[in-house]
Formats: C-alpha cells, structure tokens, sequence
C-alpha cells in the first residue's frame, strides 16, 4: 500500500504539471478550434526563461522562486501574444489546414531559435526553492519540488476558473467560443479576446515549464517535444476544448505513466501514452468530460 500510495503521489506530481500545458491546448482549440502545436515549444521557452532569470536573482527561496516563475510566465505570455498575431491571426479566414502547417513551422522555428540562441548542449536547471524531503505516514516521501508542483498547480487552476467563469473577460472567451460572429455582433473584441487566450495559455505552458524543470532538472531547446505530445494525449482523453476536461485528462495520463514505468512494462511507457489516445479516439472522440458536437454543413 505504501508503494502504491508513494506512486500516486509522484503521478499526481507529473500529472499536474501535463494539466497545466494540457490547458493551452484545450484553451486556443476552445476558441479558435485549431492545435496550436507550437505551445510545447513555449513550454520550452518557460524553462529558459527561468533558467536566465534564475541567474540574477536570490535563488533557494520562496520570493526568489515565485519572481522566477512570475517573470517566465510574463515573457511566455508575451511570447503566445506575438505568436497569434503574426503567424496565427493573419490565417484567420483561411482553412484550418493552413494554420496547422503554420503551427507546425513556428515550432519548428521556435525549436531551431532555441538551440541558436540558448546551445544545443542540456543546461542543468538551478533549485529555486529550499530542497527539503518531507515524511508523512508509513514512509510515504515528498520533495519540497512536488510540493510546489502541486500547490502551484491548484493556484493556477483555481484561477484559471475564477477567469473564464467570474470575470468580463472570461465572459468573453466563452462567448467567442460559442459564436465568434454573434460576440463580434454584441461588441466583443474578437482579436483581443483571441491574444488573452493565447496569452494565457502560454503563461500557463511557463509555469508547467519552470514545474517540469524543478522535478527533471535538465533542460535543452528539444524538451518541449514529448512533454507537449502527451499533454495533447491528456486534452484530448479529458475532452479537447473543456478545461476541467484537460485538467483530469492530465492527472490521470500522468499517475498511468509513473505505474507502468514502475512495472515491467516501462519500456513502453511513451507507446502506452499514445495507445490511449488512439483507444480514446475511436471509442469514445468527445473524450472523458467533452460532449460530441454535430456539425452542420
């Protein structure tokens, strides 16, 4: 039971940090109905971010470890806004085939920038928190990193909802998902609608970044890749386009992943991810929260 208890934890671990990119995701295909597969890449220049800021600050403590993660998730959030209005928001009006190769070459872009601008050796990202082991029960052990994870994570989901259900802007987001003509009608601004989405979501992407980096403390331009994959895996088991969905889709891709590599399995561990997703497309394509939408010609 302790084992199993211990596994939880660390899969609870891993899984908030895939709910936080997964929410990206969900957030840009909720509004604009398109993957943006450049996000796994800002999921990357999270981690940079803080590992440059990281250098000119007091590190191994609590104010210092926040005003990293603040500053990566302003300079992310920057970063999505730029995103959509130079590549994304001038293919609007054109096929949704158009965007996803566009999305597919800012990622690219974004790949290639990193390894000219940060090298294409691993860096070894710095402890921004006091490193401490915590004991609970029958030898159940926490890091202080899983910690922040989890208490970081609840933060930002918490706010996320209070957003998109308590504020204008939030009002707005929905609204422009729903009928992006019907909200331009009633004097919604579309485009800053669709730039907060972005903004946001990337902001989010930052600090799953900085939380990834904490726990597996080697980063490199190409980091973003498979992390970002699975946190797709995680929007689509929990319903692509539903928040709460990409939330759960999240925790539970990332308890599986640390059970089967705790089995003999391991190996297959990345191939178990993306069997679900193919078991999900075919069975059940709403995913676990999402509702099926028909769509009229």
């Amino acid at each position: 039971m302790t084992e199993f208890l211990q596994q939880l934890i660390n899969g609870l671990s891993l899984g908030a940090i895939y709910a936080l990119i997964a929410l990206g995701y969900t957030m840009v295909y909720g509004v604009l109905r398109f993957i943006n597969f450049a996000h796994s890449d800002v999921f990357m220049v999270g981690a940079f971010a803080g590992y440059y800021i990281s250098k000119r600050i007091p590190r191994e403590s609590l104010g210092g470890g926040l005003l990293v993660l603040a500053g990566a998730m302003l300079i992310c959030a920057i970063l999505g806004i730029v995103i959509e209005r130079l590549a994304y928001r001038p293919l609007r009006s054109r096929s949704k085939l158009n965007v996803l190769i566009t999305a597919i070459g800012v990622s690219l872009l974004l790949e290639n920038a990193g390894q000219f601008f940060f090298g294409a050796n691993p860096k070894v990202f710095p402890a921004l928190f006091p490193v401490k082991t915590f004991t609970f029960g029958n030898g159940l052990v926490m890091s202080s990193n899983q910690m922040a994870v989890f208490i970081v994570a609840i933060i930002l989901l918490v706010s996320l909802q209070f957003i998109v259900r308590k504020t204008k802007i939030g009002t707005a987001m929905r609204a422009v998902s729903f009928n992006p003509t019907a909200a331009s009608l009633v004097g919604i601004n579309n485009d800053v609608v669709i730039s907060f989405t972005f903004g946001l979501g990337s902001a989010l992407a930052a600090a799953g970044g900085i939380l990834y980096a904490l726990n597996y403390p080697s980063i490199d331009p190409l980091m973003g890749i498979l992390p970002g994959l699975k946190a797709f895996v995680a929007a689509v088991l929990g319903g692509i386009g539903n928040i709460p969905g990409a939330a759960l889709g999240g925790l539970l891709l990332g308890i599986i992943e640390t059970f089967v590599n705790g089995s003999r399995f391991s190996t297959y561990t990345d191939a178990i991810a993306f069997a679900i997703l193919i078991l999900i497309l075919l069975f059940r394509p709403a995913g676990l929260l999402g509702k099926l939408q028909v769509e009229k010609v």
